[in-house]
């Protein structure tokens, strides 16, 4: 069989750990047989990240840029322990979280649904896209415990000299106080990814706040997301059939509890923590969550919403066979795949990515899965699999 061409190239970052392992496998086994793969590599492994001093992040992220689409293995971002363990010169930051900032992207994560695993939310039939504002409220805080009564006072200092000062309380003992903050620009940025990748997916947007309560904060987040979806997208989404929905966060929460699903959820900071984590409890598993990074202006990076399943990783190496989940490894290459044969317009390549998500949520279905799924299915599992014979089965499907 000829194998399916790509015109361009995807930017492809490499991990760490088991999923590094099964990146390979994936690749030599679901990928590499039937589409001639064009990709430009990058080894985002902790060890290398360490040697470059970063640098390889940075160059991954502007390949992003270039390309228009990347695919991310899942990465360790390094502690006291693995500074030990990898004998690094230093703490790195987290390549996520570097390359985040350099597409000034929003982070998306949703559920992949197999009929045989259940969610918890029985009303939900279709993905709950989450859209998570990774920037400021109280990841970006700053606080005081107060050791006695006092007064507690809000101060902003302008380039100008000019100075607005507010009482925040009159403290009759010792307590605590926080301050927060976010930029309109980011929350602009924020907006625009939320309906450009809404938009991409042919879904509706819901944005919840508490603007009843903190009138100027998350007011301001509802006021900037309506003045640009009214300036910049409303007629798409018309055109579209497609709406934007606002509504106080607790009332976001209830509905979304009792809808059908199927809109991206526009959450800010600490919401979107909160939220993401619900939602891939709800459905099982988070290797069944896909998760892709969309920038303003419309750059993809795909990539699995866990992390490098360490734990398995030490049992790899001790020469066990691990029964790991790769669907969320397989859905960012698919993702990548068919965002690469929309932006070159090569259906080939779109309709095998849709193939091989089908052979692989297909295997599911039928009764063959890994171990995590396996504790979860009705009706129970016919097989259960370690890692490397699920992707045989998906290429047997294929």
């Amino acid at each position: 069989m000829a194998k399916i061409q790509m015109k361009n190239a995807i930017a492809e970052l490499d991990g760490d750990e088991m999923t590094r392992v099964l990146w390979a496998v994936i690749k030599e086994k679901l990928l590499e047989p039937f589409v001639d793969l064009k990709t430009e590599y990058y080894d985002l492994g902790l060890k290398h990240r360490d040697d470059t001093d970063d640098k390889v992040t940075y160059e991954s992220a502007a390949a992003i840029k270039r390309l228009g689409v990347g695919v991310k293995c899942a990465t360790i971002t390094s502690n006291a322990a693995r500074v030990k363990e990898y004998n690094l010169k230093q703490l790195t930051p987290s390549p996520n979280g570097i390359i985040r900032g350099e597409l000034d992207g929003t982070v998306f994560r949703a559920p992949i649904f197999v009929k045989n695993v259940q969610c918890n939310v029985t009303s939900w039939k279709k993905p709950i896209v989450l859209g998570r504002h990774a920037y400021g409220d109280v990841y970006k805080n700053c606080e005081i415990k107060t050791p006695c009564a006092g007064k507690a006072e809000l101060v902003f200092t302008g380039e100008d000299g000019k100075e607005i000062r507010k009482t925040i309380m009159e403290m009759k003992g010792p307590g605590i106080i926080q301050g927060i903050h976010n930029l309109d620009k980011s929350i602009e940025s924020f907006a625009r990814c939320c309906f450009t990748y809404a938009l991409d997916q042919k879904i509706s947007v819901w944005l919840g706040t508490k603007d009843t309560i903190s009138k100027t904060y998350d007011g301001n987040f509802k006021e900037i997301f309506q003045r640009v979806f009214d300036s910049e997208y409303k007629e798409k989404f018309d055109k579209a059939g497609l709406e934007y929905f606002y509504t106080l966060i607790d009332d976001a929460v209830a509905r979304i509890m009792k809808s059908e699903g199927g809109m991206l959820w526009a959450c800010k900071n600490y919401d979107g923590d909160v939220m993401s984590d619900m939602i891939a409890s709800a459905c099982g598993s988070l290797a069944m969550m896909t998760s892709v990074l969309v920038s303003p202006d419309g750059k993809y990076e795909y990539e699995a919403s866990h992390g490098t399943v360490q734990k398995h990783y030490y049992r790899y190496q001790k020469g066990e066979k691990t029964s790991t989940n790769p669907v969320a490894l397989i859905f960012a290459w698919t993702g990548a795949l068919a965002k690469r044969a929309e932006l070159d317009n090569t259906p080939e390549l779109a309709d095998f990515a849709k193939r091989l998500e089908k052979a692989t949520l297909d295997t599911i279905e039928e009764g063959t899965m890994t171990g995590d799924l396996a504790r979860l299915a009705n009706p129970p599992a016919k097989e259960v699999v370690d890692s490397w014979q699920f992707i045989d089965k998906i290429a047997e499907k294929l």
